[in-house]
Formats: C-alpha cells, structure tokens, sequence
C-alpha cells in the first residue's frame, strides 16, 4: 500500500496509507483520528479550507494547479510556493512518499 506523510503543526509526523485515486483530504479524513484537516466545502473547490504546503522534492511531481485552484489558493492563510489544496491532490503511484505540512491555521470563509 503507498504510503504519505503529514507534518502537523505541532512537527510531528504522521505517516499514513494512502491508497492511489483517493485525494490528500480524503486521506485525511481517513485518518482523523490522528489528523485533522477541515475541508469546509468537501472538496468542491469552493474554500481554501484543505490547503497543505508540500514538501519541495514533491511540488515538482504533482499535476498542475487549475485556475480555479489557484483562486481558492490566494484566500489561504500562509500561502507558500509549494501551496496546494488537498482536495486536487489525487494520489497516484509517482506520489508514494509524499510529504505535505499542514498550516498552523486555516481561513474558512465559508
């Protein structure tokens, strides 16, 4: 099974299973019991709600933003260069290993 690793907040790893096809925030709500990412819209694209910065090694693998992401990316508290929304990164075997950070907070503007 691939594998995916979250960086808390707080610095602590988390490493999960993250099955190829299921997106970062369904992994994550697979696995609130260890992590919490909000995803107000459930992944309709319509908050910045999932945002995870990820790890620079990654960023590069990942498909491109759309447009439409990169909007909801701009209302993101602590946007990066590596900022992506979770629920538009779907896992794929290329993607075993992956390493995002979640944010210290989010903006719900929901």
């Amino acid at each position: 099974m691939p594998k995916m690793t979250f960086i808390k907040a707080d610095g602590e790893h988390v490493e999960v299973e993250a099955p190829n096809g299921l997106s970062v925030l369904e992994i994550a709500h697979e696995n609130g019991d260890k992590l919490f990412l909000e995803g107000a819209c459930e992944g309709s694209l319509a908050c910045s709600t999932c945002h995870v910065i990820v790890e620079p090694e990654w960023y590069e693998l990942l498909v491109d933003a759309t447009e439409d992401e990169e909007d909801m990316l701009d209302l993101a508290f602590g946007l990066t260069q590596t900022s992506r929304l979770g629920c538009q990164v779907i896992m794929r075997p290329e993607l075993d290993g992956l390493v995002v950070r979640l944010p210290a907070a989010t903006r719900n503007m929901m």
